[in-house]
């Protein structure tokens, strides 16, 4: 259309006066302007389908967006509150210890997240409630109790020496206040107080250590108590390794008092009968001298048997009570040491001397083996005489018949020292310390003497510095032997 208005327009301007080309030129622009009129038509009737199609989503989009929001405005907040009064709920009975507590949300929100967490924390708590632990925790806080409740005084001490723990009775004899002790260096309390000081005497100056000490003389409940003392280590081995690891010490103070009062009396009861003992025994004695005076009368072969018998046994029981009266000497602390530069060869001879009779009996020889000569040593005489008979004479009693005992005296570490070896049957090795233990005797031994003997002269030779020792192997026989300081 545009291209027949164009054409009449070029025709136009050649013949201008024509009207025929002009009448076509309007024909066209009419065809021309119609022909947009139904265009613009078409086109408003597709605008308003458009946006009738368009009200009618926007109404459904409307209607649905309504719909979405008064269904979230019902509900919603009962989603929000209700785990959260759930989630409350159950922290409250964690509070309460009840860590069996767990949250079921089936929602797999944030609010399934956070029970999946909640229900891990209390599982880990549930754990840790039923754990070692816990039970650790329970047993010290009953350990704790049972130290406070015991009858002997307790203090503990870690590796660095702080006071960790001290019981009532502890505190009672020390006469100060707990929360003084505790956290507090034990060297520091025990420059205010004396008897920390001796408690802990060993601990800082070992040059001190005595195996044989003597018991804690405290007074306590209104009286003199008497306190034996021992210090443990307690070492650990950590979970993983294998060396011990050293944690601390505990001082424990046994109160040993009515047994040491049991002690003295049976001291003093010992004492006392031993002292009675010897009027009588002296008195057996004088009568046997006077029965065997051939001025008074001779004895039949029968009588003089049953003299030699009674002599025996006045003497057994006359060596029983000098050793009871040892024994009283050496617990009462009243024994009396004269020691000074003494002969070796007085010593060895008179102990030879007399065990000759008894060696005798049984053919056994007495053979001194003598290394030292002249030679002097620092003791009390009197009492090594006393313990050299004493091993000389257990030698022979347990030598076989036809055997010999060496007696044999040398110099060794600056001293001179003492050996009594027999050939008899030997001790079994674990006896060699019980041996020397009161009253002891070796199961199966002969049933004479009193188990006294080495006791006694271990306390003797210990007194004049000096140590008795054995070396015996079953079947071969015995060594029992000490070392004296030689006298210059």
């Amino acid at each position: 259309m545009t291209d027949s208005i164009s054409a009449h327009f070029e025709m136009l301007k050649t013949n201008p006066s024509d009207f025929t080309i002009q009448s076509k030129i309007r024909k066209d622009i009419t065809a021309l302007m119609e022909l947009n009129m139904n265009a613009i038509e078409r086109k408003s009737e597709i605008a308003d389908a458009t946006a009738n199609n368009a009200i009618v989503v926007i109404s459904a989009t409307g209607m649905l967006c309504f719909l979405i929001a008064f269904i979230l405005l019902v509900n919603l907040p009962s989603n929000i509150a209700d785990p959260i009064k759930i989630l409350t709920e159950s922290i409250r009975q964690i509070a309460k210890q009840n860590y069996k507590e767990r949250i079921h949300f089936e929602s797999h929100s944030e609010f399934g997240d956070l029970a999946k967490s909640f229900n891990v924390m209390a599982e880990k708590l549930q754990e840790y409630s039923e754990s070692k632990i816990d039970k650790i925790l329970q047993g010290k806080k009953r350990i704790e109790t049972l130290i406070d409740k015991m009858n002997n005084p307790v203090i503990g001490i870690d590796e660095e020496n702080k006071i960790l723990f001290v019981n009532d009775e502890a505190i009672k004899i020390i006469g100060l206040k707990k929360d003084y002790l505790i956290g507090k260096l034990i060297q520091d309390v025990a420059v205010v107080n004396d008897l920390v000081r001796e408690m802990i005497k060993e601990m800082i100056q070992p040059e001190f250590k005595n195996t044989n000490a003597e018991p804690m003389k405290i007074y306590a409940d209104g009286k003199e108590s008497y306190f034996e003392k021992e210090i443990v280590d307690i070492n650990i081995v950590p979970t993983g390794e294998r060396t011990p690891q050293f944690i601390g010490k505990v001082i424990i103070l046994k109160n040993i008092t009515p047994f040491k009062e049991l002690d003295m009396a049976k001291t003093n009861f010992m004492g006392t009968v031993s002292h009675e003992f010897k009027t009588p025994i002296a008195s057996i004695q004088m009568g046997l001298q006077l029965l065997e005076n051939t001025q008074i009368g001779a004895l039949n072969d029968e009588q003089k048997h049953l003299v030699t018998g009674i002599r025996e046994d006045a003497n057994r029981l006359l060596n029983i009570t000098g050793e009871l009266l040892n024994i009283t000497q050496l617990e009462s602390g009243s024994m009396q040491l004269h020691i000074k530069p003494s002969s070796v060869k007085n010593i060895v001879e008179n102990a030879v001397d007399a065990n000759k009779s008894s060696a005798e009996q049984k053919q056994i020889q007495i053979k001194v083996i003598d290394e030292v000569g002249d030679s002097m040593v620092l003791a009390d005489s009197n009492k090594t005489i006393w313990v050299l008979n004493n091993l000389l004479s257990n030698a022979i009693r347990y030598s076989y018949e036809n055997s010999e005992v060496l007696l044999r005296v040398n110099h060794e570490d600056g001293g001179v020292k003492f050996a009594v070896e027999d050939f008899g049957k030997g001790i079994e090795e674990q006896y060699h310390d019980k041996i020397f233990e009161r009253y002891f005797r070796i199961p199966g031994s002969k049933k004479e003497g009193t188990g006294l003997g080495l006791s006694i002269g271990k306390e003797f030779i210990e007194a004049q510095g000096g140590e008795l020792l054995v070396k015996s192997e079953l079947g071969k026989g015995s060594v029992f032997y000490f070392t004296l300081k030689q006298a210059e």
